[in-house]
């Protein structure tokens, strides 16, 4: 006859044995299973001449593929990598660099599968140097009766660095807007200087002050002795 087992038959302590192997052996197969992940790694441009500017990069990161186990992969940490670029043999014009992520270090049991772009073009300028004139923007109307006297930018101007072709062409400068609307007294200001676009730079970051005077307009009133008459009918 053959026996029979119930599961109330079994030692508790036996059944958490078993349990904690099974899931022991779960960790280990989990951590070791392969698997993939993208990462964006942030390219960073070094050697960079002092007489040079960059006006254009193709890609500003390399979108990676990783493969490896899953207890590799948690270790690769994206805040930790840059993917270099040595530009120290850069000409004014176009240079293409190609991308190799094999270089980067990646964690034991991590390897890169793939990337793109597979390749990074930058553009190369000359440096350029200018001092260029600041222009106060104003917008608005001054209340009625009230009139503009004088606009004094101080420094009235500041040295621009950057691409060479962008800093020589610039006349002029200007200021962020400066709102005239309701202004009754001069006004002194703080103001941050407007270059737009383009690869421009301020050369020396101190604060730009600009005075705005106004006064009231003078009006005019009816002059001595011009008091109404009755007209002389020449009667004696």
């Amino acid at each position: 006859m053959a026996q029979r087992y119930s599961f109330s038959s079994f030692h508790p302590g036996l059944l958490l044995l078993a349990l904690a192997i099974a899931i022991f052996v779960w960790g280990i197969a989990s951590g070791t299973s392969s698997a993939e992940r993208g990462f964006d790694v942030p390219v960073e441009l070094t050697g960079l001449a002092e007489d040079l500017v960059v006006t254009d990069q193709s890609a500003d990161s390399i979108n990676v593929r990783v493969m490896g186990s899953r207890a590799a992969l948690r270790n690769v940490t994206v805040d930790r990598y840059t993917y270099a670029i040595d530009v120290s043999g850069g000409k004014p014009g176009v240079a293409v660099y190609d991308v190799d992520v094999s270089r980067i270090d990646w964690p034991r049991g991590a390897r890169p599968v793939s990337r793109s772009p597979s390749r990074v073009q930058v553009r190369f300028e000359k440096r350029g140097r200018k001092s260029v004139a600041i222009r106060a923007d104003l917008e608005g109307e001054l209340p009625p009766g009230y009139r503009l006297v004088e606009v004094r930018v101080n420094p009235p101007k500041l040295w621009l660095e950057g691409a060479r072709s962008q800093v020589m062409r610039l006349k002029e400068i200007v200021t962020e807007p400066i709102n005239l609307s309701g202004l009754k007294a001069d006004e002194e200001k703080e103001v941050r200087i407007n270059l737009g676009g383009g690869t421009v730079w301020l050369e020396d970051t101190a604060p730009v002050n600009v005075l705005v005077r106004v006064e009231a307009e003078q009006v005019e009133g009816p002059t001595a002795g011009s008091e109404d008459r009755a007209p002389d009918d020449g009667a004696g």
